[in-house]
């Protein structure tokens, strides 16, 4: 039998409960102008859209949801798995996002963006309307051939940076002088075509001057990779016979891999590695597809504002979207983001959008500490396609066979690029 102290702790709790729950409703209440876009997802392209966003409407309350209190940078992650840098030199925070720029971050999981209600809903249950939404997802993987969620602990991918960069960097400072690093490179399209290519550069100047009887296979899924022509040229004048590279059409296709024991089995027989960086096939991240985002593997968007065609007032940057003919490179999310940002303060304020936007890539990569080589291209973006602009002059590639200095000089602009996106995305 229920007594009057049993009702009023029942009921006082009740209340608290309620009071509680009413609070946090009202905190997630949109602003009074109706102006937020919570954007989720705090990488090169969500980081820049939050930042710009402030910039281009100060007035429209922005809330940056990112999981991680810290953001490791995939750029610049190969000179770390090479022994160049250390962990910390891409390792950055979203201080400076807070209180500069008065952007509300918050370290949480996000379970989906749910479009039928203009919400993010977060795993902790917690609804946060929005005006408009960003999502800058990134990648997930495709684990087949043997390579299943787990296998990372023996055979790292490192192509999200942080602790498999450091896993994969102290394996390579393991293997034995005369093993063998084999890299198993991915199909596309992928996340930065030219990265795996740097990688194994950067990872033979370390065998060269560590470990100089090893030596690199490369067993790609594809018959030709970013940059080929400019890696080659640097393999060869740098590292002679050390690096392996096997076309998907020559040796190269993968039928199956224990990544316990480093066997990899292809059509042209087994493979065994001393230190085994097995790149998987890539899509969109996870939150794209349960959110509604994607259409095979990748999320199509309208291209002059980046809006998801499946889901409105939701703009999809970075990895995840389908941008015709942009890379997915760290620059073109950086890019993407400032302009998802800008077409978005002005349709808050009723204004035309920008038309056409333009866009923009630059990616270096470093074949060794002081060889650098690049490529950049410009992009127009009309309706329902993204145009390269290389046949009115813009962009370009570094030249074939170019002096030493030249060389040099690109790695140092390598560098300077890094740190001007770090400030541009994060300071």
């Amino acid at each position: 039998m229920m007594n009057r102290r049993t009702f009023n702790k029942i009921l006082l709790g009740t209340t608290a409960l309620s009071f509680v729950t009413c609070a946090s409703i009202a905190d997630t209440k949109l602003p009074a102008n109706k102006k937020r876009v919570v954007i989720v997802g705090g990488g090169f392209g969500g980081a820049t859209a939050a930042k710009y966003l402030k910039k281009f409407s100060p007035d429209t309350e922005v809330i940056l949801i990112e999981q991680n209190k810290d953001y490791y940078t995939c750029p610049f992650s190969n000179t770390v798995i090479a022994g160049m840098n250390k962990i910390d030199y891409i390792k950055h925070d979203y201080k400076t996002l807070e209180e500069k720029y008065k952007i509300i971050v918050r370290h949480e999981k996000v379970a989906k963006v749910d479009g039928t209600i203009n919400s993010v809903i977060l795993e902790n249950g917690e609804i946060i309307p929005y005006t408009k939404a960003i999502v800058a997802p990134g990648i997930d993987f495709k684990y087949d051939k043997g390579y299943e969620q787990g296998s990372e602990a023996y055979a790292p991918h490192a192509y999200k940076a942080g602790e498999q960069t450091v896993l994969l960097s102290e394996q390579l400072q393991n293997m034995k002088d005369g093993g063998t690093f084999v890299m198993v490179a991915p199909n596309n399209p992928f996340r930065c075509p030219p990265g795996p290519y740097e990688r194994v550069s950067l990872v033979a100047h370390y065998l060269k001057h560590n470990k100089p009887n090893s030596k690199i296979i490369i067993l790609d899924q594809k018959n030709k990779f970013s940059k080929q022509g400019l890696f080659q040229e640097g393999w060869e004048k740098l590292y002679k016979d050390m690096i392996d590279w096997r076309s998907v059409e020559f040796g190269g296709k993968v039928i199956s891999v224990n990544p316990k024991t480093k066997v990899i089995k292809t059509d042209d027989g087994d493979v065994i590695a001393d230190v085994l960086n097995y790149i998987p096939e890539q899509k969109a991240g996870k939150l794209a597809f349960d959110s509604g985002l994607v259409d095979g593997d990748w999320c199509p968007i309208n291209t002059k504002t980046f809006e998801s065609k499946l889901v409105k007032n939701v703009y999809v940057i970075g990895d995840a979207c389908i941008a015709g003919p942009m890379p997915k490179s760290g620059f073109s999310a950086n890019s993407q983001g400032k302009i998802a940002a800008l077409q978005i303060s002005r349709i808050l304020v009723d204004l035309p959008l920008v038309n056409p936007p333009k866009l923009a890539n630059t990616c270096y990569s470093l074949v060794a500490p002081n060889y650098g080589i690049s490529v950049a291209a410009v992009y127009e973006a009309h309706d329902n396609e993204i145009v390269d602009l290389k046949s009115l002059g813009a962009g370009g590639l570094s030249p074939s066979y170019a002096d030493e200095s030249i060389r040099m000089q690109e790695a140092e602009y390598a560098i300077g690029w890094y740190k001007n996106q770090m400030s541009d995305i994060f300071r």
